[in-house]
This record gives structure tokens, sequence and C-alpha cells, in this order.
């Protein structure tokens, strides 16, 4: 594949969906749980990038988070709004998401933050930028100097149980960490990572259009990324860890022991 020819056509289509996040309110809200909700702007940007995606790639599925699609081979994964909750109550922590994947892995991603005016773009064996310019990840290797970020607690009915584990995180983090910050989008926190920002990033989760744009900005800024036990990120992991190779041993040490049997 042509990854960077890829990348283009993925800038392109983000192009897209940022016209629309710049023209639109969010207007009427959709449930679709407990808290859980999508904008009439979702899916409007949804709608616009896939059918873009079509046109340009029709050889490659497409996977949105709001109308579905492709769920194996090669194919794009699309979150149209990373952090919704945050952009219907206005606040600028959010991203339009879209990442490629290609034999099982992340090979390429982009993500946009339209209201703080930050894109950032990778492609494997290209390196990875934000606003064009190359980016690298945190080198810190002392977990009591570490900025961590941690993904959103749970909700719905099973969110006593999916939360048991971010909760004992969170107890073994504050104590050792320098500070915690959840900031509710997870594209976000892995930009972040990949730019030095954070020095991690934990997440208990791993939906495809949440991460997989920003795994491949990470792995291409030098940052690792794992799953929570340790062996290679993939899709199909359970969680998303990235973070700065001197931290990875000791912070791993703290997941396994927040582990719920």
């Amino acid at each position: 594949m042509d990854l960077a020819e890829l990348l283009k056509v993925a800038e392109a289509a983000v192009d897209r969906g940022r016209v629309v996040t710049d023209s639109r309110a969010p207007g009427v809200l959709t449930s679709k749980g407990d808290r859980d909700m999508a904008s009439e702007v979702d899916f409007a940007v949804e709608r616009e990038v896939r059918a873009f995606l079509e046109r340009e790639t029709p050889e490659i599925g497409v996977l949105g988070e709001e109308e579905g699609g492709a769920t194996d081979g090669t194919r794009w994964v699309l979150d149209p709004i990373d952090g919704t909750v945050n952009f219907i109550h206005g606040v600028p922590l959010w991203g339009i998401s879209l990442g490629l994947i290609h034999e099982g892995r992340a090979v390429a991603g982009v993500i946009d933050h339209p209201a703080l005016g930050t894109r950032y773009a990778a492609a494997e064996g290209h390196g990875a930028t934000c606003n064009g310019k190359p980016i690298g990840g945190s080198e810190c290797a002392d977990l009591s100097e570490a900025l961590v970020a941690v993904g959103d607690y749970g909700v719905g009915p099973d969110a006593d149980r999916v939360n048991a584990e971010r909760l004992a995180l969170t107890q073994l983090l504050y104590p050792r960490a320098q500070r915690i910050r959840m900031i509710g989008t997870a594209a976000t926190a892995l930009t972040w990572t990949a730019a030095g920002h954070f020095d991690a990033t934990i997440m208990f989760s791993n939906k495809p259009w949440d991460t997989m744009a920003g795994v491949s900005i990470c792995r291409e800024a030098g940052v690792t990324v794992l799953d929570l036990d340790g062996s290679q990120h993939a899709p199909e992991s359970r969680g998303t860890f990235a973070v700065s190779a001197a931290l990875a041993d000791p912070l791993l040490e703290l997941i396994a022991q927040t582990a719920v049997h």
C-alpha cells in the first residue's frame, strides 16, 4: 500500500469533516444509552467523510462509530467527533479521528482538533507531525515526574464492574505520578502523548474508532503502544497503553494490580 498517498486521502477526508464542524452547532442529540449521546454534527461529519472515502478509495472499507460498516480487512475507522460530551458543552477538547487498519495493524491516522487549531498525522514509516512539524514522545523515566492521562469512567448498567479497574488504577497512581488527567477524548490524549505533553495514556478500552488513528501517530512519534498485559497493541486488544519507554514496566506493574477477576 502507498501509505503516503493514503494519508493525503485521509487528510482530505478530514478537511471535509472539519467544514461540517465549522458550520454547524451540535443540534439535536440522539441517546445511545445512559448519559451517552451523538449530536447531529456527529452524524453529519460521518456521512460526509464516509461518502468521500467511498469515492476515493472504494477498495477500502469504512467503519464509523455512528453508522457501523466494515469490521475486518483493510478499513478506515472513523470517529466523527471524539469527545462528543465536551463538544456539546463547548469544551474545546474534541477531534475528528480517522485511522487506517491494514493486516491487523494501525498504519496511518489523522486527528484534527478544530477548536484548538491542531492537526496530527502519521503513516507507518513516514513519521508523525503536528501542523506539519515533526513530533516525538516524552523521554520521562521517573513516575514521580510523569503526567499520566487515564480514560473516562464508564456509564450504563454495568458501570460499577467496568469502573472497578479504573478506580483501582486511580488509587494506585495518585500517590506515585506527578499528576493524573482525564480529558474526555481518547484521540486528544493519544496525540498529546505522541507530542510529549503526556508521559503516558492508559485506557481500559480499545474501540477502533477511538484509538487506531492515535495509536499510529504515537508509534510514529516513538511512543511505546501496548495492550494492558504488556503485549503489542492490536485492533483486538483489550485496552490501550501509550507510554514513554522507560515508564512502561513500572506502569504495567500498577495496571496488573488493578485486574478484577
